[in-house]
């Protein structure tokens, strides 16, 4: 039995992982932490991740980026490994991540589904053979109306991961109507798009002369990120120190 804690629980996907984890037989939801209490839970809820004293096997983030630092202070002094989904990470907190990683396991993921960190292996094959070609790649995402950073986090991964295959020669373009000018060969453009409740939806196309290629998932809930989350927390149960993320918990 893998026990959690849920940081974040009372948010929408704290709540929908809390859902799954009371119909999946192998994990428990030991404890919560939200700084909003009303809403009842079935496991004890605390307003603070220092009030926390519940022992589990691993903690899920789905919080905001204001309280990640408190979080990955607590994992090292608990030594609880913690799955890291919040997005919208400074760049001072992303060398926090790596530096907590040195000392407790850390899963970091912008997407936790199946079905976009397959597409990230696609994308390496696909920008191999069809950037040599000539073709320009852009990424337009499209989130509903209270998201509140952009692009998304999962836009900049799929990005990252085209510019890995690539060798990192590209530059990213986020705004284009800033500078009126042709945009250059070597260049992803991504485009991010708000409105209604757009659970999320990621389309990278790679257009060439005469013919256009399009890879695209859309996520019509927000339980395809929430089981992969559990899936993870599994995974991390008992796992040392080191920097994770979904392929080692999908063995593809």
């Amino acid at each position: 039995m893998t026990k959690l804690i849920m940081h974040g629980c009372n948010g929408k996907m704290g709540q929908v992982i809390s859902k799954i984890v009371k119909e999946d037989p192998n994990v428990e939801m030991a404890a919560g932490i939200d700084a909003y209490t009303g809403i009842a839970n079935d496991y004890p809820v605390f307003e603070s991740i220092e009030k926390c004293d519940i022992k589990a096997d691993a903690i899920i983030d789905f919080s905001n980026a204001a309280a990640v630092n408190g979080l990955l202070d607590y994992c090292v002094e608990k030594q609880i490994p913690v799955v890291l989904c919040t997005t919208g990470l400074s760049e001072e907190q992303l060398k926090k991540v790596e530096e907590t990683s040195k000392k407790v396991a850390v899963l970091k993921s912008a997407n936790m589904s199946l079905g976009v960190n397959m597409l990230l292996k696609l994308l390496q094959d696909a920008a191999k053979v069809l950037a040599p070609a000539g073709f320009d790649i852009e990424i337009v995402e499209k989130h509903h109306n209270q998201k509140v950073d952009a692009p998304s986090g999962t836009a900049l991964t799929m990005a990252d991961s085209i510019n890995e295959a690539l060798d990192n020669e590209y530059r990213y373009t986020y705004d284009r109507s800033q500078v009126r000018e042709k945009r250059e060969k070597k260049e992803i453009g991504i485009s991010a798009v708000r409105g209604g409740t757009i659970v999320g939806e990621h389309e990278v196309i790679f257009a060439g002369e005469d013919e256009v290629i399009e890879f695209k998932h859309t996520a019509y809930s927000k339980a395809v990120f929430a089981k992969g989350a559990v899936e993870a927390g599994k995974f991390l149960k008992g796992k040392g120190a080191g920097l994770y993320d979904m392929s080692d918990v999908i063995q593809f």
